[in-house]
């Protein structure tokens, strides 16, 4: 790695001299994260849980760099050339005296291998650039301490090593004119090693929510929007280079299935392959199913109960969250909304001690009793207003209902997704939800099938107001 020149608040930074690249781009389009075959959510997205590792833990509304708004103390500085990464291919690295020897099968599988070797030594400049460009000089200049860093980096540091140890095995299986016959046995056996990412994943949520945190501190800004600014960052923000070794690791499942698509079926590395296929998809299922146990945990203990009834078993028990997100109500108030495996909890968004928290609001819904209603856009009534079903206002569409009748009282919320593919994925997780607690019983009920025109019941105007939370 380049050294890399870090003035914070004197000067203007050196850019370094960047080649353009002139090579071709990889083939393997479709050896991809797993990330990006997510549709994008537009605003306000719906954080499903059931597949944590395949999307990137983010609090934005897309899978984008976050573009931080300049501060009135920060100096303008220019805009440096961007580096990019150079894209390889085994074609071009090697000069092939047998290349019309192979076959275009075997050609592919060559790539395909070439591919799993690069990327692993891709992912190891990230790491130590992440560790050399960010955590060491924000630990040197104080900007934040050794013990927010390390909750931030987590375990990253012990990744390089694990990484370093499979680009060393597949280089030494690379023969002199750079191909390689046996793969499957070096992976059946380094594989194990990814137990490791178990601690790094689950630390993921609260290392996101401390950085955003963090970043509200003016010389944290500065240091991060300067490190975007240059060239060596790729214009990937810090939470993307923290971020790389998950979408690594859903990675896995698909090179090894891309080799394994190209190696004959006489071939004697099938076996081990088919073997290190079965270990990665095994690993890569443990590995989210705790990611997202510590993700509700994390959930489960930001919660703040106004009262005391409002404290439910089902909450405490729960061990998978399977969705949450913001939605509004039909007076356009933010609420987040969590779906946990056996109840719904309704909540706002509040901050105590400097730490973003969720207010119950109102009672928490058991999932065996939810009752749910797909409205149609239009036939949605606004804060008592008269909107009857022939509006066409974008503030009447998207929305669907939840109900819950306990005692002979009837709670309702009336819900707004942000667009109709986030609304149609609420409507799908509390099918799904409601599947799971009792399969006879997942339809709509006919109590909340009342006339869609009807206005969602009023609230209390005391529900609009968050209840003071003591610091």
């Amino acid at each position: 790695l380049e050294a890399i020149d870090y003035p914070l608040c004197n000067g203007i930074p050196k850019s370094p001299v960047c080649e353009p690249s002139s090579k071709r781009v990889k083939p393997l389009s479709r050896v991809t994260s797993l990330a990006s075959l997510i549709p994008p959510v537009k605003a306000a997205p719906l954080k499903r849980i059931g597949q944590t590792l395949q999307r990137s833990i983010s609090f934005r509304s897309d899978c984008r760099p976050e573009i931080m708004a300049p501060r009135p103390w920060a100096k303008q500085i220019a805009p440096a050339i961007t580096k990019r990464r150079d894209s390889k291919l085994w074609s071009e690295t090697f000069d092939l005296g047998l290349g019309h020897m192979l076959s275009s099968t075997e050609i592919k599988r060559q790539e395909a291998i070439f591919e799993l070797s690069q990327g692993e030594q891709d992912l190891i400049e990230d790491l130590k650039l992440a560790k050399k460009a960010y955590r060491d000089p924000m630990l040197k200049l104080s900007i934040m301490t050794e013990h927010e860093l390390n909750q931030i980096f987590g375990t990253l540091d012990s990744l390089i090593p694990l990484h370093e140890d499979l680009l060393s095995r597949l280089r030494e299986a690379r023969k002199p004119d750079g191909s390689t016959d046996h793969v499957g046995h070096i992976l059946v056996d380094w594989l194990p090693c990814l137990e490791t990412y178990n601690s790094y994943c689950s630390n993921q949520v609260a290392a996101k929510a401390l950085l955003d945190h963090k970043k509200q501190d003016h010389r944290v800004h500065d240091f991060l929007q300067r490190c975007l600014e240059s060239p060596f960052s790729r214009k990937l923000d810090l939470w993307s280079f923290l971020d790389i070794p998950r979408s690594r690791l859903v990675k896995y499942p698909l090179l090894l299935r891309e080799i394994l698509k190209h190696t004959p079926n006489d071939h004697p590395d099938r076996q081990h392959l088919h073997h290190a296929m079965n270990m990665i998809q095994s690993i890569v299922a443990d590995i989210n199913t705790q990611t997202g146990e510590s993700e509700c945990r994390y959930y489960k203990e930001r919660l703040l109960y106004v009262e005391s009834g409002q404290r439910d078993l089902l909450i405490d028990s729960s061990r998978i969250l399977s969705c949450h997100g913001e939605l509004k109500n039909n007076r356009g108030a933010k609420l987040h909304v969590f779906l946990f495996q056996d109840v719904l909890v309704v909540t706002r968004a509040v901050t105590q001690n400097e730490q973003l928290c969720y207010q119950l609001h109102r009672q928490p819904i058991p999932v065996r009793d939810l009752e749910w209603e797909d409205l149609q856009d239009g036939e949605m009534r606004l804060g008592g207003s008269i909107r009857g079903a022939f509006s066409n206002s974008e503030r009447t569409k998207n929305f669907f209902r939840v109900a819950f009748r306990s005692g002979g009282q009837l709670q309702t919320h009336c819900f707004q997704a942000s667009d109709a593919f986030n609304k149609q994925q609420w409507l799908n997780c509390i099918r799904q939800a409601k599947e799971a607690v009792n399969p006879q019983t997942a339809a709509r009920c006919s109590d909340c099938s009342a006339d869609a025109s009807a206005e969602c019941p009023q609230m209390d105007p005391t529900d609009l107001t968050l209840t003071p939370v003591k610091t």
